[in-house]
């Protein structure tokens, strides 16, 4: 196909078909807003699945990518560079534990993460060489690579990529009678997401967090935090955890980190876990590079700020005043936590795609996730004015959904 194509016909054409996306070009985006290749400008109600929680090209952020990329952009872990230890100290900060282990994607800080835990079994905890195991939860999602897809409940995720990655458990989200019996002395690691993002903003029972970090604690087990998608502000905390006061043995990072600008992620923990780690035990080109880290340390400044954190807080009730009134109304459920809600749709009015679309023609940009469900995750700096001419814009989705369906 010729390159004077349109760039959707040569994405159909030359790239693989493993993601479904909406029918926008988007070229330009300043805040919570996008704007099209032709002139028509979004608002940015999904923020990457919360890379983008400071929205997009927040002036700090670049400024922060601009002075590096005139510097230095990657040397390897081969060697040092000035700005690694300043990042590692600075997230060890926000974190509250010893150590940091950078990488560049989520998935990669899930896998790392149960490496650690894995080796911290063995050379720690002692238990049998082969024979470690990790409970995780029904419902999860920490990436797609083929030891996570070997313990994940999606079809469309694991379908044909056998054969699985043994050493895994499986057990309800927010069972925490359930956690218990599955442990035995071959645990070594409890993996959980604080909210359950992909699948539709999915929140534990009061007092989950508490119970998973009490038998944890309790049976020497390593309690494993995704943050991934809930944490650097996206609840209203910096992590999802600060909300019932729990604190895991490790934290994984991702998205947010890098500010919606380039890839970084990151473990976090203590010197008697990430210890087990010698050279040439782990590793990544990439991982911690200075550009991505130069990046990092001014999302951490931001942080710090703890305004992202308060934002999330303050739009929480106008977030869920916003949507409540559609359920029982178009919508079967709602759950909110921070700035980040998921939205059931009836099935009768049609899918989470459809009112997709629907919203698409009205000025927003969303996405949905198995089947019905839609996620709204705008940008942590989003105005409240936008947040409430968005969240009106849904309503008059369902509505429009609602009318089609009757008629």
């Amino acid at each position: 196909m010729s390159v004077t194509a349109s760039p959707v016909d040569l994405e159909n054409v030359h790239g693989a078909h493993n993601y479904h996306p909406l029918p926008v070009m988007v070229s330009h985006g300043e805040g919570a807003w996008v704007w099209d290749d032709e002139g028509t400008r979004y608002l940015d109600f999904l923020a990457a699945y919360s890379a983008l929680n400071f929205g997009h090209r927040h002036p700090e952020l670049v400024r922060a990518a601009h002075e590096q990329l005139d510097r230095l952009t990657l040397t390897s872990r081969a060697f040092h560079h000035d700005l690694l230890g300043p990042f590692c100290a600075e997230l060890a900060a926000l974190t509250g534990k010893g150590m940091v282990l950078p990488m560049n994607s989520g998935a990669e800080a899930v896998e790392t993460a149960l490496k650690v835990a894995r080796r911290w079994g063995y050379e720690v905890k002692g238990v049998l060489d082969e024979q470690a195991t990790v409970v995780v939860m029904g419902g999860n999602f920490h990436g797609r690579t083929i030891s996570i897809i070997s313990f994940s409940g999606d079809p469309v995720a694991r379908t044909h990529y056998g054969p699985y990655t043994p050493g895994f458990r499986a057990v309800e989200y927010g069972d925490a009678v359930a956690l218990e019996a599955a442990i035995d002395e071959t645990t070594v690691a409890v993996l959980v997401e604080p909210v359950q993002g992909e699948a539709g903003v999915v929140l534990p029972p009061d007092g989950y967090l508490a119970d998973v970090r009490r038998i944890c604690t309790q049976r020497r087990v390593l309690m494993v935090a995704d943050e991934v998608q809930s944490g650097l502000g996206r609840t209203g905390a910096t992590f999802a955890c600060d909300l019932e006061g729990v604190v895991p043995d490790v934290y994984v990072l991702g998205k947010a980190l890098g500010g919606g600008i380039l890839p970084l992620s990151a473990v976090a923990a203590d010197d008697d876990v990430l210890g087990v780690l010698d050279p040439g035990s782990h590793g990544s080109t990439f991982g911690g590079n200075p550009l991505a880290v130069a990046v990092g340390r001014a999302v951490i400044r931001l942080l710090e700020t703890g305004d992202p954190q308060r934002r999330a807080r303050e739009l929480e009730a106008p977030l869920r005043e916003g949507l409540a009134p559609l359920v029982g109304h178009g919508a079967v459920g709602l759950r909110v936590r921070g700035l980040w809600a998921g939205l059931d749709l009836d099935p009768a009015l049609g899918t989470g795609r459809d009112l997709c679309e629907e919203l698409l023609g009205r000025g927003v940009l969303v996405k949905d996730t198995h089947g019905s469900t839609i996620r709204i995750s705008p940008p942590l700096t989003i105005d409240r004015a936008d947040l409430e001419w968005g969240l009106a814009q849904v309503r008059d989705a369902v509505a429009s959904l609602a009318a089609a369906a009757g008629s």
